[in-house]
């Protein structure tokens, strides 16, 4: 008994002596900025970095020998469909594993403003600010933040339909978003291709862009089209910014379809444009040339107002069937058209099902599907939503790789999944992904960066994180700098490996070893650790 307390004292008095929980010696340090990297230290305390520099004769309650390690910033995933799937399992595992320690939410719909509160995680929640905290307080190993839905905002007010708003209507609207900005919401995210997304008018969507920039916030948009109409889109979302007087960032971007492909240039040309006028138009990207959506995505907006089960009423209709699948034929510039924009049905593959005697056609193309059935493959597509009773998840292979290397070398460009982060364990393996749940991150870091050299090592980690922090205007996070969050990654850039194939998508990517967030591991020697101590990251109107 008295030995134990011996060494349980000598134990405490070691740890009293640290001046920091955490060093990380002898790193190769990418700070953020995108400057050239160096050797140093790096000296943690609590939540913070407190030191840069030679520390090794200073003590740490854990030391880690980074040498030949890269030390960086943790990554921000500026466009995450997170945001449910953390409330289910907080651990963020197909995420962190490629070291991402920030998730933005908020493509058209947000984790509130809801009319009906709901209870489903403990208390009553009904506003933005409500769903947030309680997914810090339910405990999650990333921080989280997120812009408010344009349409969840429009729900809220008009619901589904496809309606206008009045006066009082656009004044309601303006005061959730004022409501969410003041609740930390970093701006206004819209989605236009999706009902009811897609009945927004641009004034409409000007007024909620107006209302978030009072607070310094932004406007994001997945616009209108990314295929057809993709120059419509890209003036409409620029004159937007410039009507709100707010910055604007494109999600995703895009150019969908091969018909479509040469309109890249004259898109990075009306960004130029507007940059050079005054205004701040920006991007993020995935690494795929396949995109992921719903099947939605190849039907009119008009079938689709409502709810599922109206869609699913309406077209059992044989005159509605008819002029669905004519519409489906043509390329669209009213509407977004990703039936037409694929050029092939081949090129559309379907991933998931809630009718659990669909999933036999998981990882099948449309055309296969079609000839299984003997149908037109736009009948069968308008089976499978029948069938299905609602939406159908999809990937279209849509882009030229050309385009893909060519945006990420932007210097405006950041990088999203726009996919959700889970484990690859349970009920997910009963269905598909696009494998940039898994891998998108590791994909740019170890393909384009590692094997392709499309841009170097230094700009990718900018891009991934002071980038990305200063678009959002995310203060103290971004950068290795003394006084900043302590966001940390630590990797072998040749260890880097994104595994998820379309073909077989649940498979973690490998290379990351140790990922802090916020002064704890949350990856440790590449195993996840169970902490959580991920944080709602607040916007610029934030009111404590």
């Amino acid at each position: 008994m008295t030995y134990r307390f011996y060494f349980f004292f000598i134990a405490i008095l070691a740890s009293s002596c640290a001046s920091y929980d955490v060093i990380i010696h002898n790193g190769t340090i990418y700070d953020g900025s995108g400057e050239k990297p160096y050797v140093a230290d790096v000296g943690i305390k609590k939540e913070r970095i407190k030191a840069i520099g030679d520390l090794s004769e200073e003590k740490g309650r854990r030391e880690i020998d980074a040498a030949g390690y890269v030390v960086a910033p943790g990554f921000i995933n500026t466009l995450s469909w997170a945001g449910r799937s953390l409330f289910s399992d907080g651990r963020s595992m197909s995420d962190i594993r490629q070291g991402v320690t920030l998730e933005v939410f908020g493509e058209g719909s947000s984790l509130g403003p809801y009319k009906s509160p709901s209870r489903r995680y403990g208390k009553k929640l009904s506003t933005f600010g409500d769903y947030m905290q309680a997914l810090e307080k339910r405990g999650v190993s990333a921080n989280v933040a997120s812009f408010v839905g344009a349409a969840t905002i429009r729900q809220y007010v008009l619901g589904n339909e496809n309606e206008q708003p009045g006066p009082e209507e656009i004044a309601q609207m303006q005061l959730l978003v004022r409501q969410s900005m003041q609740e930390g919401a970093l701006g206004v995210g819209s989605s236009l291709i999706y009902p009811p997304g897609f009945f927004a008018g641009t004034d409409e969507l000007i007024s909620l862009a107006s209302a978030a920039g009072e607070y310094g916030g932004m406007y994001i948009s997945h616009m209108r089209s990314e295929s057809y109409g993709l120059l419509d889109a890209v003036d409409e979302l620029i004159e937007i910014a410039a009507q709100a007087g707010v910055p604007a960032e494109i999600y995703h971007l895009k150019a969908a379809g091969e018909d479509n492909w040469n309109k890249l240039d004259d898109v990075i040309q009306k960004i130029d444009s507007a940059n050079d006028e005054g205004l701040t138009i920006t991007a993020n990207m995935y690494n795929y040339t396949g995109a992921s959506t719903g099947l939605g995505a190849c039907f009119p907006p008009w079938v689709q107002e409502g709810t599922d089960a109206d869609w699913v009423r309406r077209m059992q209709s044989d005159s509605v069937q008819e002029r669905v699948i004519a519409e489906m034929k043509q390329p669209q510039e009213d509407w977004e058209n990703f039936y037409a924009a694929a050029g092939d049905p081949k090129n559309i593959v379907v991933l998931e099902f809630d009718n659990p005697e669909l999933r036999k056609f998981i990882g099948m193309n449309i055309s296969e599907i079609a000839d299984q059935w003997g149908m037109d493959p736009a009948e069968t597509m308008v089976e499978l939503i029948l069938k299905n009773e609602g939406n159908v998840g999809a990937v279209y292979f849509l882009m030229s790789e050309e385009n893909v290397r060519r945006q990420m070398k932007l210097p405006y460009m950041t990088f999203c999944s726009d996919a959700r982060s889970v484990a690859a364990e349970g009920s997910i393996l009963e269905s598909s992904t696009h494998p940039r749940t898994y891998g998108n991150f590791a994909r740019l870091l170890g393909h384009y960066v590692r094997d392709e050299k499309v841009i170097p090592l230094e700009e990718a980690i900018h891009k991934l994180s002071a980038s990305a922090a200063d678009k959002f205007s995310i203060p103290y996070r971004g950068r290795l700098q003394e006084g900043y969050f302590a966001d940390v990654v630590i990797f072998k850039l040749e260890n880097i490996e994104d595994k998820a194939t379309f073909e077989d998508p649940h498979q973690y990517a490998e290379g990351m070893s140790f990922v802090l967030v916020n002064g704890e591991f949350v990856l440790y020697q590449g195993e996840h650790t169970g902490k959580t101590p991920g944080k709602f990251v607040t916007g610029p109107g934030y009111n404590k």
